[in-house]
């Protein structure tokens, strides 16, 4: 054999050498289809939905305490988050004005009753000398209207000085409850004027340890709240820990924000510990609906679609089932691995948590697993799409 076939040959073999393992490394090196994606169960449990809503903590009971009278602050008792009990004083005003104003009417009074003792004497005499015809009955009348003046001029001084002394007790602030203090929004030395609107000194709550929550929910929501539901929410300042409460009031007068109708929802709360604080933003989550014993997919699953589902002229596109009675239910696809290949399956959809949804279809049972993702990538939520808190 030539020299030339020789190397013909070596190097024939090593490119089928090389062939080989080119082969044979591809082969070990592509994934499996079950390593390109993401799997879940599908499980047998009870599922509640719920409504949510954001709202804002306070108090039962908040009085705002003012003054009727204007003045400037001379004495003040009480600060933030002070006890008080029901005809505590809080606050003095500078009483020097009304205490000038009392000494004034007292002077008017004792003008007067000087004038009415005057004219009750001149009416007497005037009187005697009618019965002797000594007056005419003009000069009689005259005496007689002068003694029913005087008698008024006295009750209005005495009534200016019951005003005056009224004055003097409301430059003494008291508390017209029992509470905390919440806000004080004036400070000793500084003047506060009394005019149409009572001004706002020192605001109470009476009872912390009862709280509401006002939240809003929108009107699609609305039919499903009713009083006496059980409502759970948790705060920021806690955000591991769930409260509880109780609808108390659904009030019927609406509000409109740009088109957008909500009605308020009055949420019930004990407060023992007093870790509810006037103020707190609470997310709140009301249970309207319970489905027991029913198979439930992970929403990730009804979100996933897989990259060609556009080209896929045979998959199911998601419409509304049709059910007895022409009663629209939602229905969605659901991917399995079948044999190598993603099948979609149709479903009926019921009521979700916001984790786990209803699904209603004989083509699955309990622990088929159902793909939730592609390995590396998303769950396909959609951009922008709500989240809520739940517990």
């Amino acid at each position: 054999m030539s020299r030339s076939i020789k190397k013909t040959l070596i190097w024939l073999l090593l490119l089928a050498a090389a062939g080989a393992a080119f082969y044979f490394y591809s082969q070990s090196s592509t994934p499996k289809p079950e390593e390109l994606y993401r799997f879940q169960q599908i499980i047998r449990d009870d599922v509640t939905q719920t409504i949510s809503a954001n709202g804002t903590l306070n108090p039962v009971t908040l009085v705002n305490v003012g003054t009727q009278v204007s003045g400037r602050v001379s004495k003040l008792y009480v600060d933030f988050n002070d006890k008080v009990e029901k005809g505590q004083i809080l606050l003095e005003l500078d009483d020097s004005l009304f205490t000038a104003q009392i000494e004034e009417a007292r002077g008017n009074v004792r003008n007067a009753q000087s004038s009415l003792e005057l004219a009750q004497a001149n009416e007497a005499r005037m009187r005697s000398l009618f019965q002797q015809e000594y007056v005419s009955k003009q000069e009689l009348d005259q005496a007689v209207q002068a003694l029913k003046s005087a008698r008024a001029q006295v009750e209005t001084a005495k009534a200016q000085l019951r005003r005056h002394e009224t004055n003097l007790g409301y430059s003494i602030i008291r508390s017209p409850v029992s509470g905390v203090v919440v806000d004080r929004v004036v400070n000793i030395g500084q003047t506060v004027a009394a005019s149409f609107q009572t001004p706002t000194l020192i605001t109470i709550a009476q009872d912390l340890t009862k709280m509401e929550i006002n939240s809003s929910f929108a009107e699609a929501d609305i039919g499903n709240i009713k009083v006496g539901q059980k409502a759970k929410f948790n705060v920021d300042a806690y955000p591991n820990r769930v409260f509880e409460g109780i609808v108390k009031q659904v009030r019927l007068n609406p509000t409109i924000t740009s088109n957008v109708v909500t009605y308020n929802v009055v949420v019930s709360v004990d407060n023992p510990d007093l870790i509810l604080l006037p103020g707190m933003t609470a997310y709140v989550n009301i249970a309207v609906t319970t489905h027991q014993n029913v198979m439930l997919a992970p929403n990730a699953a009804l979100r996933f679609k897989p990259r060609n589902d556009e080209q896929d002229g045979d998959a199911p596109k998601p419409k509304r089932a049709r059910k007895q009675g022409n009663a629209d239910t939602p229905s969605g696809k659901i991917y399995i691995l079948q044999q190598g290949q993603l099948q979609p399956i149709s479903v009926e959809l019921g009521i979700t948590d916001g984790r786990f949804t209803e699904i209603i279809t004989k083509e699955l049972k309990e622990g088929d697993r159902v793909v939730v993702g592609e390995v590396g990538g998303s769950d396909n939520q959609q951009p922008g799409s709500m989240r809520m808190r739940m517990f």
